[in-house]
């Protein structure tokens, strides 16, 4: 960083937004609330800029202060921003009753994500009785690698478009997850054959999900359905055709509300 005459220099208007908007990135699920120094150690910003640039977020909303903590939080505007975003959606719109139904219908988890790059995005998530979370999956994302709800959405494109969205070789979370192009193409063409995706501890142990493709008017896949939760809540051994048709129904009516005139084969299939 710049100095000058013992002070941080001032950056430009567009700096000034980016720096800012690097201070409310560093809030997540796993940190929620986070303290100036925190906020300087992971932005690699100075004190002085920091403490700048958080007052004048807090000043506007986008974060709140707890006088006797000292921690940080994400402010009402940032909320308020984001149910806006969620319901000028028509994705979330369409599938946010239709998920709600299918948690409590088998007790399961339930959540619809679309595509964000490299990475997919949580639009909503249900608790069933058998699956519950400790936290709201809702804005975060996750790798499309070694989720079933990231198969399900990269299943029908092109193999070089898979290989420049995810690479050639993954990040592992655990044994099970898929390491390299090949065995994600593999996996993705099973998809494509059967019509829903699975993930079986590949992103975390003792998980497992079962997810279809959500279409749009034109047959373009533009989100994904997907029920999870335990192992033993899930039972694929004996369950998975079960959950697999009831998945597919599902996201086919979203499809359909979306404008897509298609009818899944895949129920028929199983």
């Amino acid at each position: 960083m710049v100095r000058a005459a013992g002070r941080e220099r001032e950056p430009g208007g567009t700096q000034s937004i980016e720096r800012a908007l690097s201070l409310l990135d560093a809030f997540t699920a796993e940190h929620p609330e986070r303290r100036v120094s925190e906020l300087v150690e992971v932005s690699g910003l100075g004190q002085s800029t920091v403490s700048r640039l958080v007052g004048a977020l807090e000043t506007l909303g986008f974060l709140a202060h707890d006088a006797r903590s000292g921690l940080y939080r994400i402010g009402p505007r940032v909320v308020g921003l984001s149910s806006l975003a969620l319901n000028q959606s028509q994705v979330f719109r369409q599938a946010r009753q239709v998920a709600q139904d299918l948690a409590a219908d088998l007790s399961l988890g339930v959540n619809v994500a679309e595509r964000a790059g490299s990475r997919l995005f949580y639009l909503c998530h249900f608790e069933g009785r058998l699956a519950p979370r400790s936290f709201t999956m809702v804005g975060q994302g996750g790798p499309l690698h070694a989720t079933g709800l990231g198969k399900a959405l990269l299943s029908e494109l092109p193999e070089d478009e898979v290989a420049a969205l995810v690479g050639r070789t993954f990040p592992t979370y655990t044994p099970k997850t898929l390491a390299k192009l090949s065995d994600l193409l593999k996996a993705l063409a099973e998809v494509r054959s059967r019509g829903f995706a699975t993930e079986v501890e590949e992103l975390a142990f003792g998980r497992a999900c079962v997810a279809a493709p959500i279409r749009d008017r034109s047959g373009r896949i533009v989100a994904a359905l997907s029920v999870s939760g335990p192992l033993s809540a899930l039972d694929l051994p004996n369950r998975q055709a079960l959950l697999a048709t009831k998945v597919i129904e599902q996201a086919d009516q979203i499809s359909t509300a979306l404008g897509h005139s298609g009818v899944s084969l895949a129920v028929q299939r199983m």
